[in-house]
Parts: C-alpha cells; sequence; structure tokens
C-alpha cells in the first residue's frame, strides 16, 4: 500500500488535496480525519504537520509525502525530491533595516533572526558569511525592534510586512521554493509511486496546456500549424468541404488568447478553446 504525507491545514494543504483529487486520489472529502484510506488506489494519506512531513518521509516510514522545498531544505532530511507540483511559489531571503546593509557582505558578524534555522545557516556558509543565527518559532519581522536581531531572514512574497516593520531586502534571494513531491531513498522506482507521478505529471501539463480546435482552409494549413504545433503534432482532419480542414492541438494555457488572434487573423474560424482535465504525454 502506498503511503503519502499531506499538508493538514493552510493553503498548502488546500492546494496539494485538490492536485490529489485531480490526480484521481482521495474521492471523498478528508475532513478532520489524520488517516484517510483509498481503497481504490491501494493508497493511505496521512495528513501531518508540513514541517514534519520531511522527517517522516526521510525516516522511511512514509513513502513520499507533499511539503515546500524550503520546508525539506530546513530540516536536513535524507528525504529526496522527485517532482515540482507548480504551488506554493515563495522566495526566501534576508531583510535588514533600511540603511543598514547594503548587501550581503555587510550581514558579517550580525544577529540573523529565522525561523529557518538550517536553510539560513547553510546559506551564510555557503556565502563565506559569520554571523549568529537567532531561532524564532514563527513570524520574524519583530525581532530587530525588540532587539534580539539585527537583521532576519524569512519568506517573502510582496515584501510589504517587512517594509511596515522598518526592513529592506538584502542581496539575492537565498531560496525560491514551491511545492514538492518527496519520497524516501529508492522509492522513486516501485509501481505505486511511478504512478502517483504520472498522474501528477499530468495534472500539471493539463493545467498549463489548453486543447485548441478550429477549422482552417487547407492551404493555409501549414501556417496554421506553426501557429498551434502541438506536442508531437496537430492533429489534422478533412471536412466535408474539401477546401477546409479542422485542427486539434494543445496550446499552453497562457498563450491561448494570442494564438486565437493569430489564428483569426490568419482566416481560421470556429476557434474553440477547452481545458485538459487529464493526460499522460
Amino acid at each position: 500500500m502506498l503511503k503519502v504525507a499531506v499538508p493538514n491545514k493552510g493553503t498548502l494543504a488546500d492546494d496539494a488535496l485538490t492536485m490529489l483529487r485531480e490526480a484521481g486520489y482521495l474521492p471523498k472529502p478528508v475532513g478532520r480525519a489524520l488517516v484517510v484510506t483509498d481503497t481504490a488506489n491501494d493508497a493511505e494519506f496521512y495528513l501531518l504537520r508540513p514541517r514534519d512531513i520531511a522527517t517522516y518521509v526521510g525516516a522511511g516510514q512514509l513513502d513520499v509525502g507533499i511539503t515546500g522545498r524550503d520546508l525539506l531544505q530546513d530540516g536536513a532530511s535524507p528525504a529526496q525530491e522527485l517532482l515540482e507540483l507548480g504551488f506554493g511559489a515563495s522566495t526566501f531571503r534576508f531583510a535588514a533595516p533600511v540603511g543598514t546593509a547594503s548587501s550581503i557582505a555587510d550581514l558579517n558578524g550580525k544577529r540573523i533572526a529565522t525561523s529557518y534555522r538550517g536553510i539560513v545557516t547553510s546559506a551564510l556558509a555557503d556565502l563565506g558569511i559569520t554571523a549568529e543565527v537567532v531561532g524564532l518559532d514563527g513570524a520574524v519581522e519583530n525581532a530587530v525592534a525588540l532587539g534580539v536581531a539585527d537583521a532576519v531572514a524569512d519568506v517573502v512574497d510582496t515584501g510589504t510586512t517587512l517594509r511596515a516593520a522598518g526592513l529592506e531586502l538584502v542581496g539575492d534571494p537565498i531560496l525560491q521554493s514551491q511545492a514538492v513531491l518527496i519520497g524516501r531513498a529508492d522509492v522513486s522506482s516501485t509501481p505505486e509511486v511511478q504512478q502517483l507521478l504520472r498522474r501528477l505529471e499530468g495534472v500539471i501539463v493539463a493545467r498549463t496546456y489548453v486543447m485548441m480546435e478550429y477549422d482552417v482552409k487547407a492551404d493555409l494549413v501549414e501556417q496554421a500549424c506553426v501557429l498551434t504545433p502541438g506536442i508531437e503534432s496537430p492533429t489534422v482532419s478533412p471536412l466535408r468541404d474539401e477546401d477546409w480542414v479542422a485542427v486539434r492541438a494543445m496550446v499552453p494555457r497562457a498563450e491561448q488568447h494570442n494564438v486565437m488572434d493569430a489564428l483569426w487573423n490568419l482566416g481560421a474560424r470556429g476557434v474553440i478553446v477547452t481545458d485538459i482535465h487529464a493526460c499522460r504525454i
């Protein structure tokens, strides 16, 4: 039986459960259960604190889990990253009081507050910076104002919270994080995990592409296919009117409107876009 760790709270949990359902797992609502059995897929899902997932998976108690790359690296777990999942993106950066540090080198000898000791300690070592890492559990924006640190290192979205605390970003990002599927050593070769990977990859592709269908004159089909090359090659089918053909191809979701405009300008008509719910590429 495949044993999977899933975050038990927050946006990361919501997005993880949504992706798993789109991949054909967890057909029933999870509710407040701590362990959910998916009989149809011979799998068990354990709802755990996001920060603990890498520990459980790395210890070999569970096969795979969904967590943030930052949490995986912060805990120094032997679990391996298997697949980027495309949600939960975040950036980890240093910040210091405005005007006190123009580069990361200015943090040398300072006290840096963070709730991610592992990531910060590793980053400082890689950068050749000697600093005291002050571990806090939770938000660190007020650590400087309260006198326990000279700078902070934390997950940054817009930077609004840091600016409100009188801080500014220093240097380049330490880490670009997102949700990832992680696995214990050598687990990626098992049939159950291979199936999970194929399904999740199918969801990622389905979220990235749309299916575009349109009619175009036969003498323009080569130009049209340049606009919609598809994955391997577009499907071209004859119509009752021999002067026209029907074309069907996968198109990047982010480009769909530009492609539709280009097709229309070329002379294509009946352009239809539909969502893809699952696929195998």
